[in-house]
């Protein structure tokens, strides 16, 4: 269940989260609650899956370079597979897509060296070949949603 506190955090932050030494005492001065209760409250919120990560969105190849890969992995290997793929620190998101490269995710890295030898050793971890598919334009989905928030 969701409290009052979880809801404000899910909505007023999904953008313009404050940039400083000290965001969560921010957070707590706007709300009028403590620092304690902002942490503990998002600790909540991961733990309960409503959130994965609280961090920046960089425009592709913005701060070093990344790719977009796909695979074709056995239904049957497929949630094996994404996991292995998914413990990758390079890894930001992974997904399904109906189609016969069925396994999509992204991959980030300092340069291109880096960024190749993680997808090979996605590679030789998985079993799988990668297919990297390059951008061709850039596109932006805000994937921010509004919760409702009356307490009844």
């Amino acid at each position: 269940m969701l409290s009052p506190l979880h809801k404000q955090l899910l909505n007023d932050y999904q953008h313009d989260f404050p940039l400083s030494a000290r965001p969560y005492q921010d957070i707590a001065e706007q709300l009028g609650v403590s620092e304690a209760a902002v942490l503990t409250a998002f600790n909540e919120l991961n733990d309960n899956g409503f959130i994965s990560r609280i961090g920046p969105v960089i425009p592709p190849n913005h701060i070093g370079i990344s790719a977009l890969v796909a695979m074709a992995v056995p239904e049957t290997q497929l949630q094996a597979v994404a996991d292995k793929i998914s413990a990758y620190p390079e890894v930001n998101h992974n997904y399904e897509r109906e189609h016969r490269l069925n396994l999509w995710f992204v991959v980030i890295a300092n340069d291109t060296e880096h960024l190749h030898a993680v997808i090979k050793s996605i590679e030789q971890d998985t079993g799988y070949p990668a297919m990297l598919l390059p951008m061709l334009d850039d596109f932006f989905i805000d994937l921010g949603f509004k919760l409702e928030l009356n307490h009844a």
